[in-house]
């Protein structure tokens, strides 16, 4: 360290504390990094890589960015996961002495991000805190830095359900303590992609007690708020009013969504393209604010389960469309209201400025103009939406009297105070536009009341203004008034406290205005402060008015329609749409289908070839369900349908190769997910399992968790199969109905007409959607007569061909073994070569207790009485 320039020394340690960011060290015009950040920053940010004397023998590694334009570098940072640490003067440094004292006023993190450049405006930038209590209990906090949203919520279900509800989210860092396992950290790193941040001490100090109010002393709660509001202390060392007292999310008061569902079901993003297009949200999205695209976004994430609460979003729904011009009305007047929730934060951060408040005071003044629409509806609920309204006219007055229209970005520039707001700064303002005009006035009264015809008023650097009398006048001035400044040869040069007062005033009007309307914002901005409240109460009520306008004008331009719920866990959906789907498509019309279940038809198990719509069919249930809990009408000509508690997709491969798993494996945690948490009141949608393994494997492994989904579950469940085998489980399993997707062939071609039909497919058509996909013709042709010595062959055996002497015959061992898994009468099949070895291995069978397995289990258990029916 010793060997080190002073300056490079105070570098290091400030460095030493902040070994994880990057650290804009504030040198004159600009912020400059050394050694490892440098050559890290010169990297990532692509800028030059230089070098300075720092007093060891060797240059030190150094760049830099302008402070001016530093925004867009620590956005570029902080957007690929980094933390950027702010580091200032912090004394003048014309009264330092030695090196000008520094210090670091600000961490920028992920999660912390407060600059409006940083941001997406339509959606929340969360902050979350992780504590753990024991194996199963965790405590999740989240935090908006930007709106000063606060929540927490406990999880009692396990890691991975911690997982699920992270996702659920768009969480950019979280926030643990260090002891958290490290498998759990890998998790957040590599599942999540979040930045990991850590943070032991979890007090709450006296000062922000307050914030903790509605966690009813629970200290769980409490001190997993206590971890992440430390976190936030340590980083932001600034003003944190704007902080929302914590709510607890009760998450079995909304549908539960884990991870597989909400990507299996893109509600807010592509599983392909990871972008908002193509998602349910995108459809759903004709909000006008910003505030009211991240209510939009909160819902969607967490569906209603109270039947009350939706209905009572439906009725304001249908007001919405009933009233097509005040609804219209209203759009109109929410593009005038700008992002109060992020402006109250900015407000109480400190980095507010004029333009900001101008659009707060714009914003409340449409207010009046909302509620007087509002109140012309019939609908008593949609009034009641405008009454509840505060439309917050004494800060709207504040800020008329106070803040200029044509303010400038900066706050220490002037120009941002209204003429007539303080007699002070009218005063500088007076007297910086009026000075010579005030001398020249002070002149003639001055010779007037003194009779000196010569006096005059004067100016020099040294003694500033002044009043000149000739010697020959000096008796003519009155005593006691003038103090004498300057002798001269034939005059001598006075001042008077009416002189001084003047001088003072225009000599220092230009610099004290500015500095006097700084120090008047600051003081507006702390009254603004106190609004800060009834501010993010209005901006909830705008977002909410905004979500339910935009349900109704989706609602008519895509033709939707009010479910209705019932008590019987009855589903019947008529000629119900895939809302994406359906958007997407434009030349060809969407084929609408019927979906009924009741207390006969617990399980549809669906059957068709590929692209004839079964994944469609399923995912469209699904989404129905989900945006007629969040109060949207669907897409349907008629539906009814229970509560969802929970919805539980399989649908489309999703290998995990980043934690080595295959399709198969996450087919088979992703079906366990569903079956151990399912309850009768769920929804499950499961896509061909079992493709991902052997057929025999995959056959009865689909065949076991059927059984145990009808048997146990009782779930409102879809399943879509390739093994037509499993058909004939309708006939054993009271609940379950067969239906498929029709397809017709037309002169060698397949014709897919996406209808959904009761009973078991025919065919499954692969040879025909290979041919679509335009494969070879030989590799087609030969495929075609492989198929045909199937079908050809009883039990599925294939002989020799001229054209593949490599494909051998199947043995009769091997037809058995198909013929075993037909149907559940292999018992009753001819006997095999060897009856005795046959006989035990249809009594270890019998004794198997197919309902009580778990789907591993029974894989492990066909896997066994595989080999033995091989030897």
């Amino acid at each position: 360290m010793s060997t080190y320039t002073p300056m490079i020394q105070q570098y290091l340690k400030i460095k030493a504390e902040y070994k994880d960011c990057f650290l804009f060290f504030r040198l004159g015009d600009f912020y400059e990094m050394f050694f490892d950040d440098a050559l890290a920053a010169s990297r990532e940010l692509e800028i030059t890589l230089t070098s300075r004397d720092g007093g060891s023998a060797d240059r030190i590694p150094m760049c830099g960015v302008p402070y001016h334009s530093a925004e867009n570098y620590i956005k570029n940072l902080v957007e690929k996961g980094f933390k950027v640490a702010i580091c200032e003067q912090v004394e003048d440094p014309k009264t330092a002495k030695g090196v000008v004292k520094r210090d670091v006023v600000q961490l920028i993190t992920p999660g912390t991000v407060m600059e409006g450049a940083m941001l997406d405006e339509k959606e929340n930038n969360y902050l979350a805190g992780i504590s753990e209590f024991s194996a199963e209990t965790f405590i999740i906090t989240y935090n908006d830095l930007s709106t000063g949203e606060t929540s927490v919520a406990r999880i009692s279900t396990g890691w991975e359900a911690v997982l699920g509800e992270l996702f659920n989210r768009p969480v950019k860092e979280v926030v643990i303590a260090p002891d958290l396992p490290d498998s759990f950290q890998d998790d957040l790193k590599e599942k999540l992609l979040v930045t990991v941040s850590y943070q032991q001490e979890t007090g709450i100090t006296e000062e922000f007690q307050y914030l903790a109010e509605k966690l009813n002393k629970d200290q769980q709660l409490v001190e997993g708020f206590g971890r992440m509001l430390n976190y936030i202390q340590n980083t932001q060392k600034r003003s944190l009013d704007h902080l929302k007292p914590a709510h607890i999310i009760e998450l079995n008061q909304f549908m539960a969504l884990d991870m597989f569902s909400k990507r299996n079901l893109e509600l807010t993003q592509t599983i392909l393209r990871k972008g908002k297009q193509g998602s349910l949200l995108w459809v759903l999205d004709q909000t006008v604010t910003a505030m009211g695209a991240r209510m939009l976004k909160k819902w969607l994430e967490r569906p209603l389960l109270n039947k009350q609460s939706i209905v009572q979003r439906q009725e304001i729904v249908a007001a919405f469309l009933e009233h097509f011009f005040e609804r219209e009305s209203i759009r109109e007047a929410l593009k005038s209201v700008y992002d109060l929730e992020r402006l109250a934060g900015r407000v109480s951060f400190g980095n507010v400025n004029a333009r900001d408040l101008i659009q707060v005071k714009q914003s409340i003044n449409k207010i009046p103009e909302i509620k007087l629409i509002l109140s012309q509806f019939d609908s008593k609920s949609v009034q009641k939406l405008g009454d509840e309204i505060d439309d917050l006219q004494s800060l709207s007055q504040l800020l008329e009297e106070s803040i200029s229209e044509d303010a400038p970005l900066t706050i220490k520039e002037g120009g941002i105070i209204k003429d007539g707001y303080n007699d002070r700064l009218d005063d500088y303002r007076d007297a910086s536009k009026n000075g010579k005009k005030w001398i020249s006035e002070l002149e003639k009264k001055e010779k007037q009341a003194t009779n000196i015809k010569s006096l005059k008023i004067g100016f020099n650097r040294v003694f500033g203004y002044y009043i000149e009398v000739t010697r020959a006048n000096l008796h003519l001035l009155p005593e006691g008034k003038y103090e004498r400044k300057q002798t001269l040869t034939n005059a001598e040069r006075f001042i008077t406290p009416e002189l001084k007062e003047k001088e003072s005033l225009i000599l220092e009007a230009e610099e004290k205005s500015v500095e006097l309307e700084y120090e008047l914002f600051i003081e507006l901005r702390e009254r603004v402060k106190q609004f800060i409240p009834a501010l993010q109460a209005l901006a909830e009520q705008i977002s909410n008015i905004d979500v339910l306008q935009s349900f109704a004008t989706v609602s008519e331009s895509n033709d939707y329609t009010r479910p209705t719920f019932n008590e019987e866990r009855k589903v019947n959906i008529k000629q119900g749409r895939h809302p994406v789907i359906e958007k997407v498509m434009k030349e060809e019309s969407f084929v609408p289908n019927d979906v009924t279940m009741d207390e006969e038809a617990e399980m549809l198990l669906i059957t068709g070839p590929n692209m004839s719509g079964k994944s469609t069919y399923m995912r469209q249930l699904a989404l129905t369900a989900i945006m007629a809990q969040i109060g949207c009408f669907v897409p349907c000509s008629s539906a009814e349908m229970p509560v969802f508690d929970q919805i539980f997709t399989r649908i489309g491969a999703a290998d995990d190769l980043v934690s080595g798993q295959s399709t198969f494996m996450v087919e088979m945690l992703e079906a366990k997910h569903a079956i151990t948490q399912a309850t009768e009141n769920s929804l499950i949608l499961l896509d061909e399992i079992g493709r991902g393994t052997s057929t025999y494997d995959g056959m009865a492994l689909a065949q076991a968790i059927i059984e145990y989904l009808h048997e146990h579950v009782q779930a409102k469940t879809l399943f879509s199969t390739h093994y037509h085998e499993l058909t004939g489980l309708e006939d054993s399993l009271g609940k379950l109905r067969n239906i498929h997707v029709r397809a017709e062939e037309y002169q060698g071609n397949v014709i897919f007409l996406h209808q959904i039909q009761p009973g078991a497919a025919d065919e499954s058509y692969g040879i025909h959607v290979a041919k679509l996909a335009e494969l070879p013709p030989d590799l087609i042709t030969r495929a075609s007569e492989i198929l045909q010595q199937f079908e050809n062959n009883d039990k599925s055996m294939v002989k020799k061909s001229e054209k593949d002497p490599g494909l051998p015959p199947q043995t009769e061992e091997e037809q058995q073994q198909m013929s075993f898994f037909v149907s559940e009468g292999a018992a009753n099949q001819p006997k095999q070569t060897n009856p005795k070895q046959a006989h035990s291995l249809i009594k270890e069978i019998e004794q198997l207790n197919i309902m009580e397995m778990t789907p591993m289990e029974a894989m492990n258990a066909l896997y066994q009485l595989q080999k033995k029916a091989k030897q």
